[in-house]
């Protein structure tokens, strides 16, 4: 086993608590991975507040490594090769695979264990069972050591930043597809984005590079509006309202957004009700934020307006991006200097200052945070 200090969540509405735990060796299928960045991505925060993942868990879901061991069976990956960890698990052979969705492959861990049914963390005291615990999606990026499937790594150019590479791994993927993929942006569109934080900047940089000619970005925090500002957005904006106002005012026949993206940290029904109104005829909502009660009903229109404008409401999970062709893709954009993702780090945390980072994200005091395990 390899011993690892890990942030684990034992109760919903807990804080994150460090703990010494060791950690198996990878088995069949499975790579032994030393973090080397974690991102602080809201997803987490809902495992908190929300019934997302069994407890106890290791958090942390969006992260970049180096490669230490692999287990039997392992193809593709060696020792000592770059990966970004993903948390859809992409096995290339279900049916969802097989139609070109593998956002919604479903290999993925189930309550953070393997695909023989165990778990690989473990660890002493009250709060870890005796059979160990799970990552938070199968991986467990706030812990110094994690193993997980080989279908969760992407292998990566050794020559491009970790720190880039754990940011593409969750949160620019999922803003990024929105854009691109989930609402097929086109040249010329008006595009709004609700929340500017590490989704909804991302997915002003999708818009941008679709050829969006307006895009409005939707955040109180003025930071993080400046910082939209610099990454493509024509406008930035406090309110929704404020939004349609500039939409209408750049078209010469006011007609609304022809793609509304709505990127909070807590979706609520007030939230998506500004997005529809937002959205002109034949418009697209995206729905790409997500609320920490999974089951609320926080999606209520009028059906005869959505029937009437023939305006689409969709969801968005992971950008409906492919991890396997897109972290390369986006990884490339970002070396040729055409993808911006330096801007989105705000500071880097201790892995004892997770709890610090997530209050600093909620209070608009940063856009992404990582935690730093080792340089790279």
């Amino acid at each position: 086993m390899i011993a690892s200090r890990a942030a684990v969540l034992t109760e919903l509405g807990g804080d994150w608590q460090i703990h010494d735990l060791s950690v198996d060796r990878p088995r069949a299928g499975e790579v032994l991975v030393e973090m080397a960045y974690a991102g602080l991505c809201y997803s987490d925060e809902h495992v908190r507040f929300g019934k997302v993942a069994a407890l106890p868990v290791v958090g942390g879901h969006e992260g970049s490594g180096v490669v230490v061991e692999t287990g039997p069976g392992v193809t593709g990956l060696s020792e000592g090769d770059h990966v970004a960890l993903t948390f859809v698990a992409v096995c290339g052979k279900c049916h969802w695979c097989a139609s070109g969705r593998a956002n919604l492959c479903q290999s993925s861990g189930s309550g953070g264990r393997m695909a023989d049914g165990s778990f690989r963390f473990h660890g002493a005291g009250p709060d870890i069972p005796a059979e160990g615990i799970g990552g938070f999606c199968g991986l467990g990026t706030f812990s110094q050591h994690a193993v997980v499937s080989q279908n969760s790594c992407v292998k990566v150019d050794p020559a491009i930043p970790l720190t880039a590479v754990a940011l593409v791994s969750c949160g620019v993927l999922t803003g990024w597809g929105a854009a691109v993929y989930t609402a097929r942006t086109r040249v010329g569109d008006t595009v709004v984005v609700i929340g500017a934080g590490g989704i909804g900047l991302n997915a002003v940089q999708g818009a941008r590079q679709a050829g969006a000619a307006v895009i409005i970005a939707v955040d109180p925090v003025l930071a993080k509006r400046d910082l939209a500002l610099t990454l493509g957005a024509t406008h930035a904006v406090a309110t929704v309202p404020e939004s349609a106002a500039v939409a209408a005012a750049r078209n010469p026949v006011p007609r609304g957004a022809d793609t509304v993206i709505v990127a909070v940290g807590n979706l609520t029904s007030a939230t998506v009700t500004d997005a529809f109104r937002a959205a002109g005829r034949g418009g697209t909502i995206v729905i790409a934020g997500l609320s920490h009660d999974p089951m609320e009903l926080n999606v209520q229109i009028p059906g005869t307006v959505l029937a009437a404008t023939e305006r689409r409401v969709v969801g968005c999970f992971f950008g409906s991006t492919n991890p396997v062709r897109d972290v390369p893709l986006l990884l490339g954009e970002y070396q040729r200097g055409r993808l911006q993702l330096d801007q989105l780090i705000s500071r880097r945390y201790q892995l004892d200052e997770v709890s610090a980072g997530y209050a600093d994200l909620a209070s608009g005091r940063n856009v992404r945070g990582l935690i730093e395990f080792a340089a790279g």
